[in-house]
């Protein structure tokens, strides 16, 4: 696989870095992305994975845009009120970058197809913005089952997180270690508890940053790691997550 010349133009400020250059821009393209959710966390990863030059770029979202997503979800304009969340997105995709192929589920993922729908995309890493407990398990289980790996990004009012999971290693722990086993856990929405929006931009920055690094490695390897953001506190944290030897699904 080659880069055209208006490639590597378009893709010149890669390039010219070391740790990715031209071998590594050629990986982007031919790689496979999939993200969980085009809202506020996979809103902007959908850009910045577009624009970054991911060749295929996925997303499942059974979602139309409605006017309260607009002060978070920049992917969308107000023109694109009661649209399919994944029509707007490829509209948005092809528009920003026509190199890119885009391909969008209006469904929603849950334990009974997120194998199939995984197995059929066949991606190279999966990218979790979802807003719903359950289906971050289902998620997270069929990626560790399909051996793919998992970034994982999650906001809450002025909070952010992000791990990167890779749970078939043997000293990396899956989701399940680091969240535990209960399926009814109860998850509150973003419209009951409120949430920043520029904090959501931040994170599916973030997010799009390790899966972009999940397909051309560079600097240090973020899984079995959870960073913690403080939007309040203006902090950063990092920390190890161990593999839990008991866990029933990669322990």
């Amino acid at each position: 696989m080659n880069l055209s010349d208006a490639e590597l133009e378009r893709y010149a400020r890669h390039i010219v870095l070391r740790e990715i250059g031209g071998g590594g821009q050629v990986r982007l393209k031919a790689a496979r992305v999939l993200v969980i959710g085009a809202g506020g966390i996979g809103s902007p990863a959908i850009e910045y994975l577009a624009a970054a030059g991911i060749g295929t770029l996925g997303a499942i979202d059974d979602d139309q845009v409605s006017l309260s997503n607009l002060q978070r979800q920049t992917l969308y304009a107000t023109t694109d009120l009661d649209r399919p969340k994944v029509e707007a997105a490829r509209a948005r995709v092809a528009a920003l970058n026509p190199e890119v192929t885009f391909t969008g589920f209006g469904q929603r993922i849950d334990a009974r197809n997120a194998d199939a729908l995984i197995a059929a995309f066949h991606p190279d890493v999966v990218l979790d913005g979802c807003d719903n407990f359950a289906t971050r398990l289902a998620v997270a289980d069929a990626c560790l089952r399909h051996r793919v790996p998992l970034v994982s990004a999650a906001v809450s009012e002025f909070e952010g997180q992000l791990g990167v999971f890779r749970g078939w290693e043997a000293d990396k722990p899956c989701y399940r270690c680091f969240v535990g086993h209960d399926p009814e856990r109860p998850g509150i929405s973003c419209a009951e508890q409120g949430v920043l929006g520029a904090l959501t931009g931040v994170m599916g920055s973030l997010a799009a940053l390790e899966a972009i690094r999940a397909v051309a490695p560079f600097g240090e390897d973020p899984a079995g790691k959870l960073l913690l953001v403080d939007a309040l506190a203006f902090r950063f944290r990092a920390l190890t997550l161990p593999k839990d030897p008991g866990c029933p699904v990669c322990g």
